[in-house]
């Protein structure tokens, strides 16, 4: 049975470009009938793509990646995906690292990868931290700004919801308002 071949990409936002990942399947490139891209962070495994390409995928697969990180940030997330391509009897093949699933040496340093980039992941946050808490001291960084709203409109939705003539949620679509930030509002003012 001939193997089929699925690409998967991911870039952590919209800004950002995949070509680099995808010009890296060029030794595939004859060989891969469709490519899956997803264009948002790595944190987690809630990604539309990447979750197509997990329910496309047939026995006999073999998915392609980049690297390793740009299939997960996490060890776990990367091992729940492999186990997921692994019951299916999907192989996966990573170009940076040069790992194909289908050997033990492969899935030994699969786990080996996956926990580096765990690593560089919790590295990067931490460096985010501590720039923050620096500008912070420096005066340089307040935090986000707070998102404007109308506040005599917000009291006036509140008091229908408070009146029992809206729910909650009506309101919190009609102000156009998520619902932490909503509650948060409605404690700040005392509606």
């Amino acid at each position: 049975m001939d193997k089929t071949y699925i690409g998967y990409a991911r870039v952590s936002t919209m800004e950002q470009n995949e070509t680099r990942q995808l010009h890296s399947f060029e030794g595939y490139t004859e060989k891969i009938k469709k490519v899956f891209i997803d264009k948002l962070s790595g944190k987690n495994t809630d990604r539309p793509q990447l979750q197509a390409m997990l329910s496309y995928v047939r026995e006999g697969d073999v998915v392609v990646i980049s690297d390793f990180s740009r299939l997960a940030r996490s060890t776990r997330d990367m091992l729940q995906i492999v186990q997921e391509l692994t019951d299916k009897k999907v192989g996966l093949i990573s170009l940076k690292e040069n790992v194909d699933t289908d050997t033990p040496q492969g899935r030994f340093m699969l786990t080996v990868f996956a926990a580096l980039a765990e690593l560089e992941r919790e590295t990067i946050l931490q460096r985010q931290r501590e720039g923050i808490a620096i500008a912070k001291q420096q005066g340089k960084y307040k935090g986000r700004k707070p998102i404007p709203f109308n506040e005599e409109k917000f009291r006036a939705e509140c008091k229908k919801w408070r009146n029992g003539e809206q729910t909650a949620v009506a309101t919190m679509k009609k102000l156009d308002i998520k619902r932490n930030r909503f509650y948060q509002i409605v404690k700040n003012l005392g509606v």
